[in-house]
């Protein structure tokens, strides 16, 4: 049995989610399907992360076990899986990685975009946070650093929530204008709680509206209560970015 590393990209709009629901359309069970039908035996992945309704993905790493050893050089079945897959997931490459190798657990961090269209664009609206009012982006960083200076994000994290912790190691927090018409808010961790990337950026949006200052967005922080920070920026503005492993797992350079 060999095991793989799945690097893939989806919009999540038409979605529910990545992780597999009982009556609802998912990511994981549309690539848990397509893989089972081309092995020919019931195959399943296990995400990096599990995004949420309407979440994106520009780089999600998934695992999976095959009787096959050389899945990783076969063109014509990584085609295949691309044409049975759906437009709204695309499938970039498949990796050889160590039969102990977990796509969740082994991960080193995780990076999320969040984007913000600050005019109103009815090719980015779909794909963004529409939001035109004035915003003091320099406050909304000075708010953003303070996120590395701590690690319990209780305050921003999805209530009743069945996470064991909510201890997290935030390595960057930047916003920055990709374009005059565009806003982009990056964040690096090694690992996420359910909505915490949402309910930063919809506390942060309050800071670069004036509603709060910089000591009130770290008060927030350390209060550790999700009834004191702002409402969740809406789900199609979020992006996981991408997800970094150690060299060591790969079986190939």
């Amino acid at each position: 049995m060999s095991r793989y590393f799945l690097y893939l990209s989806y919009l999540g709009t038409a979605y529910h989610g990545w992780q597999v629901q009982a009556n609802a359309p998912s990511v994981q069970g549309v690539v848990n399907g397509a893989l089972s039908k081309l092995l020919r035996t019931p195959t399943a992945v296990l995400g990096a992360g599990r995004t949420d309704t309407g979440v994106h993905a520009r780089q999600l790493v998934a695992h999976f076990d095959a009787e096959r050893a050389d899945l990783h050089r076969d063109q014509q079945f990584l085609h295949s899986l691309n044409h049975m897959l759906p437009l709204d997931i695309a499938v970039e490459r498949i990796v050889p990685v160590a039969g102990t190798a977990n796509a969740r657990f082994d991960a080193l961090w995780r990076e999320y975009d969040y984007v913000v269209s600050r005019r109103k664009n009815p090719f980015a609206q779909p794909l963004s946070w529409h939001y035109t009012a004035p915003l003091d982006v320099p406050a909304m960083q000075r708010a953003a650093d303070q996120l590395l200076r701590h690690n319990d994000f209780t305050s921003f994290s999805r209530l009743g929530s069945d996470t064991r912790t909510n201890l997290c190691t935030v390595m960057r927090a930047q916003w920055h204008q990709t374009n005059p018409n565009q806003l982009v808010f990056t964040i690096r961790a090694n690992r996420f709680l359910r909505n915490m990337v949402r309910a930063i950026v919809g506390t942060l949006m309050e800071v670069g509206r004036g509603k709060l200052d910089t000591e009130g967005f770290e008060a927030i922080i350390t209060a550790h209560s999700r009834a004191v920070a702002g409402a969740s920026a809406p789900a199609q503005g979020l992006y996981l970015s991408h997800v970094e492993y150690p060299s060591s797992i790969f079986l190939q350079p």
